[in-house]
């Protein structure tokens, strides 16, 4: 993902983004929030003490400095545990006692962690209600129902199955909680949580910890790793239950956006562990989505995919849907309408995903025929994603490609006259029209002014990226070929070109390849000093012959002394063995020479 990544960005024309599932809402989790006054009430009145929150502190930076053995660990455990009965819903629903609980379960024995669900529960089980809602305590109870992936570990002795035994019937006792509560505990933001991480668990596989899996900038879309572990027979059985009494409440799913995101997640696990369950879920839900009444002639489903709320949930459904269910989906619902729905700015997003879960069916020749009706409408509605798709649907599956190429020629305006074709590169990039991009008056002027290359933008990169990804490719290539160096430099280090420049080069052949860094000739040293250069000059070495390499390397040992003392060049400098180059020249072409036949090799063999 760039691989692939989510298309939910800030897109051109004002068109809102659509919110996330989980994220607040004027009027929805801060009313939601804030609705939840008698909790907080209570909690101001059985608040921790102050001694309390200070021990707890301390043991929770003593839990970071680690322990010199297991003997020295299990006692620190034993003695906090000691402190935490008879409290220990205070202690996890106050801030600092639920970070410290949280970084102490993992440490525990099986029958401590049942003893501390056990506690938080009551005689009858049913304060859990209160922690798993609870801002704070919810997160406790999130980390000791974890703690069962741990049992399948390790080869278990009696005494660790029966420690094992007690937990399990704790989560089993959690889980009757939640059933018997279903409604308030899907639509509550924190208890919402709770019910994810059970669906986890019952399915017998586990995500990151919520506190680790908030994204940075370069992993914002990147799909959480899971890891799989074995689960008694009795979470088999309680994972149906559970999602029986999920399905009862379906309802909730599509007016709910909290509710929606544990649907969600219900049909993820079940996917992943039991597919034959996940089939009857999806099928009931969509029985519930499509028996809804709406507007004479007009399915259900136009509505929900215009949602907030029910849109997820709907893109999650194409996302695993089977091949039937897709063919069903687009026959019966959605012929005719999806050129509408890519102007919706919410409804778009759906489409993206059925286009992409198309690509491996003949459906998506009809899907394709259908959008490209709309491709203009689409690219001025600001709703790039879709036409990145749709090319990225044309690349895998390897039909339409023709048809996608001259669609966007005569969309950038460079169809006509033929001349024109060479400048098609610059424009998918920025995604401005002929006109616009080389300020021509009218249309059918053909003379072309030299532009400086600007613009670059993100979308534009990645339908590049997805057009590079296409059997022919002369008209990319040849566009690229008539840059200027100084452009082929400014696409080097643009954050979005440098992935269009790499991609294009890498995949030519050895003479089309030659002819692009022909006209680099002169720039390899200021790319090498380049953030972003330096990677691309990389990837072009490593795909390059030994004759194209010689020819990079010569310039750059002329300016050896510059390279050497440049952040990103000296890295340049050591892997492509430059002071061997200048030294033992000999040496240097052999080496280059035995990576290039063994390249060769693996490429034949992948072929």
């Amino acid at each position: 993902m760039l691989a692939k990544t989510e298309d939910r960005m800030s897109q051109k024309g004002g068109v809102t983004k659509r919110r996330h599932t989980g994220e607040d809402e004027e009027g929805g989790e801060k009313k939601r929030r804030g609705g939840a006054k008698g909790e907080q009430g209570d909690r101001v009145r059985n608040l921790l003490d102050a001694l309390s929150v200070g021990y707890f502190r301390r043991v929770g930076e003593r839990l970071g400095e680690g322990f010199a053995d297991s003997e020295e660990r299990e006692m620190f455990v034993e003695n906090v545990l000691t402190e935490v009965r008879g409290k220990a819903a205070l202690v996890a629903m106050d801030r600092t006692g639920s970070f410290t609980l949280q970084r102490l379960l993992p440490l525990c024995r099986p029958d401590q962690v049942a003893e501390v669900l056990a506690e938080l529960g009551g005689e009858s089980g049913s304060e859990l209600k209160a922690v798993s809602c609870d801002q704070c305590g919810g997160h406790v109870v999130e980390s000791a129902v974890r703690q069962i992936s741990k049992l399948s570990q390790t080869a278990a002795t009696t005494e660790e199955e029966e420690e094992g035994g007690v937990l399990e019937a704790q989560v089993l006792s959690l889980c009757q909680v939640v059933r018997d509560g279903i409604a308030e505990f899907i639509q509550h933001v924190h208890g919402s949580h709770v019910v994810r991480t059970l669906l986890h668990v019952l399915s017998g596989c586990l995500g990151p910890l919520r506190t680790e899996t908030r994204p940075g900038a370069k992993n914002r879309n990147a799909v959480p790793q899971m890891t799989d572990f074995e689960v008694p027979t009795s979470f088999w059985y309680e994972m149906k239950n559970l999602t029986d009494t999920l399905i009862d409440n379906v309802n909730l799913s599509v007016t709910d956006s909290v509710a929606s995101a544990v649907f969600q997640t219900m049909l993820t696990v079940s996917h992943r562990k039991r597919p034959k369950l996940c089939k009857q879920l999806l099928k009931r839900i969509m029985g519930y989505l499509t028996s809804r009444s709406a507007a004479p002639g007009v399915s259900p489903l136009l509505v929900f995919l215009k949602d907030q709320a029910s849109s997820h949930l709907v893109e999650m459904i194409i996302q695993l849907s089977h091949k039937a269910l897709l063919r069903d989906l687009y026959k019966n619902h959605l012929k005719g309408h999806l050129v509408d729905l890519a102007l919706h700015s919410i409804a778009n997003f759906p489409i993206q995903r059925l286009t992409a879960a198309s690509a491996k069916h003949t459906m998506f020749l009809k899907l394709f025929d259908e959008l490209i009706q709309g491709v203009e409408a689409i690219l001025a509605a600001g709703h790039m994603g879709v036409i990145v798709q749709l090319a990225e649907s044309c690349a895998e599956s390897g039909e339409k490609q023709e048809d996608m190429i001259q669609c966007l020629l005569r969309a950038f305006h460079c169809a006509e006259p033929g001349t024109r074709h060479v400048s098609c590169l610059p424009l998918f990039m920025s995604l401005i029209t002929y006109e616009v991009y080389y300020h021509s008056e009218t249309a059918e002027g053909n003379i072309q002014t030299e532009v400086p290359l600007t613009s670059i933008c993100y979308h534009g990169s990645r339908l590049v990226q997805s057009l590079a990804k296409f059997k022919e490719r002369s008209l990319l290539l040849s566009s690229l070929r008539t840059q200027t160096p100084a452009d082929l430099l400014t696409l080097a280090s643009d954050p979005a070109g440098s992935h269009v420049l790499q991609a294009l080069i890498t995949t030519s052949s050895d003479k089309g390849r030659g002819k692009i860094l022909k006209r680099l000739e002169g720039q390899f040293v200021p790319m090498a000093c380049s953030r972003l250069g330096s990677r691309v000059l990389e990837a072009i070495w490593n795909s390059a012959s030994v004759t194209h390499r010689h020819n990079i390397a010569q310039e750059l040992v002329s300016c050896e002394s510059r390279l050497r003392s440049d952040q990103f060049a000296r890295h340049v400098w050591a892997k492509f063995a430059l002071s061997h180059y200048i030294h033992r020249r000999g040496h240097w072409q052999e080496i280059q020479s035995g990576e290039s036949k063994k390249r060769k090799l693996f490429s034949d063999i992948l072929e």
